[in-house]
């Protein structure tokens, strides 16, 4: 997201950035769905006039079901302004080394704490892969292993 800003010189919103500097992080998936549907509350008044002033913005968020990437794709047509959803294909197991490395590198000003695997199983079991019928241009990434 960070690189696909850059490039794009367009405003960056990084979840785990506004949960750590808001709250301190999410300490269960509950806490975590009603901290990110206040960030997402704020979101929803100030993006769409970003994008009418003719800004392109980029969301570091997990778009995990249909639900969640709807919400960003409304922001977008909102404001009457293209969207693109850049999938990365990521099996479990790739899931699980990133969110390890995560713990341990502990990246400055995203960081909030640890993900455990119970949590990230109690996430990713919601996971819907995007389909045609959601309307978006669809940027696919499959990194390296």
């Amino acid at each position: 997201a960070r690189a696909i800003s850059a490039e794009k010189k367009a405003v960056l919103f990084c979840e785990d950035q506004w949960l750590a500097n808001l709250f301190g992080g999410a300490s269960s998936l509950e806490e975590y769905i009603e901290r990110r549907g206040r960030v997402r509350a704020l979101l929803t008044q100030h993006v769409p006039s970003i994008l009418e002033l003719g800004h392109s913005v980029v969301f570091d968020f997990g778009g995990n079901t249909v639900r969640d990437r709807a919400w960003i794709r409304s922001l977008c047509e909102s404001a009457g302004a293209d969207h693109e959803l850049h999938y990365i294909f990521a099996d479990e197991a790739l899931c699980k080394r990133r969110v390890a490395e995560r713990n341990r590198s502990k990246p400055a000003g995203i960081y909030w704490g640890d993900v455990s695997e119970a949590m990230l199983d109690a996430v990713n079991k919601y996971f819907q892969p995007p389909t045609p019928e959601e309307g978006w241009k669809l940027v696919e990434h499959r990194p390296d292993v």
